[in-house]
Order: C-alpha cells, then structure tokens, then sequence
C-alpha cells in the first residue's frame, strides 16, 4: 500500500458568473466602457446614426457621435478567479427602451452611466432600476474638458436615495471601470444579505 501526498491537483473552482447592466442616455460612454474592460472582443450592434434618426436623436453636447447601439453591447470580465461578470450595454434612445425588460432579466445589478454636462439624461434609467428594485451604482463619466462637481452636488441634483453608491470614472480607462464594477457587486450583495436577514434581528 502506497502511502503519501497525492499528486493530483484540486478540482478548478467554477466560476460564478453575474449579470450587470451598463445604462444611462444616449452618448454618455457606455459602449466605450464594456469595450474598455472587456477580456473578450466586445459583441457591438452599433449602426451610424442616419438623417432620418436626426429628429429624434438629442445630439447637443455630442455633435460628433457618429454611431448609436441599437441593441446591446456584450462584454465579460473576470474579476477573481471564482467571479466572472457578463456586462450587458444597454441603448440610450428612447425607441429601444423596449429592450431593457429582456435585458433587465437576471441581472444582479447595474452601472448607471451619467454625464454631468446632460445629467437629466440620466432620470430614466435611475427611475427605472428604482421601480424594479434592482440595485445600481451612478458612475459619472468625467468627459475631457467637462466641469466637474462634487459627488454631493452631483447626487442632490440626481435626488439619489442614500444607499445609492455614487462614484466618479473614466469610462476609457480600464482600472477605473474595474472599481466601479467591483462597487456596483460589493452594493448589490449587500443588499441582498439585508433581504435575506430574517426580520426582527
């Protein structure tokens, strides 16, 4: 009988995999942010914005967007060795809006992307996570050359719940995407222990 440490290594753990959205209005960075992170080549279903769309496109304050996500951006990212995260990009335009229930489905949570120079540009999809209760994190873009404002002042003018996590970003810069990702995880399993505590404790 052969005695001694075995050989044979561990079984490789199986990552858990979670859903999060990446939202906000049209032109706030989103594709720019999954594309930033992503390990994967990004899945893109961008078209170029046409002189038919030009009506109904708010273009002021990004005059040189030439292209719009017509349906999602499909990124992934491996935060831990245990923990992948699959990024779903959202459209900005109203007229898509009909994707985001399907979208919506399973997610642990969600970025709301926002632009301090189009902050109202942000209202429907804070209204929309907060109906649904699904939990979210703001993360500001800070655009080159735009003014920047407190994280207090950026959140009164939101009117964000507390509990909210606010955090200011560079939607190009890799690192910068992982905290924010990383925060909008931490935010969402809090939350999910306080639903699970049992009442009364």
């Amino acid at each position: 009988m052969a005695f001694g440490r075995s050989s044979r290594k561990p079984a490789p753990v199986e990552p858990v995999t979670l859903k999060i959205l990446v939202a906000g209005g049209f032109g706030v960075g989103k594709t720019t942010l999954v594309g930033a992170v992503s390990e994967i080549k990004p899945l893109r279903t961008e078209e170029t914005l046409s002189e038919a769309g030009r009506p109904v496109d708010d273009l002021e304050g990004v005059e040189t967007k030439s292209t719009t996500t017509v349906a999602m951006d499909f990124g992934r990212i491996t935060l831990r060795d245990d923990l992948v995260l699959y990024l779903f990009g959202t459209p900005g335009q109203d007229r898509f809006w009909f994707l985001w229930d399907e979208l919506a489905q399973g997610a642990l949570g969600a970025v709301v992307l926002a632009d301090t120079r189009r902050l109202e540009e942000s209202f429907a999809a804070i209204d929309y996570f907060e109906r649904r209760g699904i939990p979210f994190t703001v993360a500001v873009n800070c655009f080159e050359g735009a003014a920047r404002h407190p994280a207090d002042a950026v959140r009164g003018a939101l009117d964000l719940d507390p509990e909210v996590e606010l955090v200011m970003c560079d939607a190009r810069d890799r690192e910068s995407v992982k905290d924010v990702l990383v925060t909008v995880v931490q935010h969402a399993l809090v939350l999910a222990d306080r639903e699970r505590e049992p009442v009364g404790t």
